[in-house]
């Protein structure tokens, strides 16, 4: 009788764990989905480090309990090998060849300084200023002091331009290019949003004329009301039925603005199928994850420049709770990309840098 209750309650922690990696795989691979058509599963991408750490808490047991079954949780981490690497990948650091462009995508949060800094914007040119980057694209280019903006970045690049997507008595938003390339040119890539844009700035780099679109995609318009009742849902400081009704609340937000951001993605992606025959850069504020339909239709036929060579989470959005890699880089095929990283030691933003060197392949 013993010998039969071990074994029932076995097959049920085997059961368990097989249904978590069924839902790790469906996060996994929800950026599948459109959200325009499925704005509910689309927001599953957000849980798949949770059905992580469950898996892995999951080998742990079957090692000290039952070391058979080991199997089950590592052919749910070889399933997942493909989200996983978006997600967390590892790669060892690389030297730095000759000829590397150093590209930095920041959203400097309109130099506000994120409540640390009362200098927000020299907190942030001075950081600029040591890094010493060939191209830095920056979103929420904007301020009320414009004029003097560019008189201080014109000391450190030679050319500048800031794109304003939006601008009225409540909201001022725009990306900008501070470079030490000429600008040939930059064109606006059309698509719905109020706030938020994408623009291509052609850059003559000498040899070739390189490609590199920012963009600011739309937003999860949370409120801080909305902010702070999601971390308290994530500390359990809920009701059970409040909980629940938040849950619900917040996924539904998200996922109608996953749907939002969805012909967002479509319409830069066209517009890289357009210019292939230039090479590519696009970074910027997708304002998703990882495993997202907007980087995934972003990114297709490119390289994820953190996926290849950077390290770790890269958790790029550092407000409390909302612990994601939203900013990205991406490069076309002729491109070889170096040691992307997230510099979180620059909090003068509620983002934290995105850093890559990147270099144009040799022709065989």
């Amino acid at each position: 009788m013993i010998k039969q209750i071990k074994s029932f309650v076995v097959n049920l922690i085997a059961g368990a764990n097989i249904a978590t990696i069924l839902l790790m795989l469906l996060a996994g691979y929800s950026d599948r989905l459109n959200p325009e058509q499925h704005p509910i599963l689309s927001v599953m991408g957000m849980t798949f480090p949770i059905f992580l750490l469950a898996n892995l808490l999951f080998l742990f047991f079957w090692l000290v309990i039952k070391w058979k079954k080991a199997w089950i949780p590592i052919a749910g981490f070889a399933a997942a090998y493909v989200p996983i690497t978006l997600f967390m990948p590892v790669n060892m650091r690389q030297d730095l060849p000759e000829g590397t462009i150093k590209l930095i995508s920041y959203n400097v949060c309109t130099y506000g300084g994120n409540y640390k800094y009362e200098q927000g914007f020299d907190t942030v040119f001075s950081y600029l200023k040591r890094q010493k980057a060939d191209i830095v694209c920056l979103q929420e280019d904007v301020d009320t002091w414009r004029r003097f903006v560019f008189q201080r970045y014109a000391k450190i690049y030679p050319y500048n331009d800031t794109t304003v997507l939006h601008k009225n008595a409540l909201t001022f938003n725009g990306v900008g290019i501070h470079t030490r390339f000429p600008i040939i040119r930059k064109e606006r890539i059309w698509y719905p949003s109020n706030t938020n844009g994408s623009v291509a700035y052609f850059l003559n780099t000498g040899k070739d004329t390189l490609l590199v679109i920012n963009n600011h995609l739309e937003g999860t318009h949370l409120s801080d009301t909305e902010r702070d009742n999601y971390k308290r849902l994530l500390r359990g400081k809920m009701e059970r039925d409040t909980a629940k009704a938040e849950s619900m609340f917040l996924i539904e937000k998200l996922g109608k603005n996953n749907a939002r951001r969805a012909p967002q993605a479509e319409a830069v992606h066209r517009y890289i199928e357009e210019h292939r025959q230039y090479p590519i850069i696009v970074c910027g504020d997708f304002n998703d994850t990882p495993i997202s339909y907007a980087r995934r239709t972003i990114a297709q036929g490119l390289t994820d420049c953190f996926q290849t060579t950077g390290k770790g989470l890269g958790l790029s959005y550092n407000q409390k709770g909302f612990y994601f890699r939203i900013d990205h880089i991406l490069c076309s095929p002729d491109l070889q990309p170096y040691n992307c990283e997230i510099d979180d030691d620059m909090d003068a933003s509620d983002h934290y840098p995105i850093i890559c060197h990147i270099k144009m392949r040799e022709n065989p």
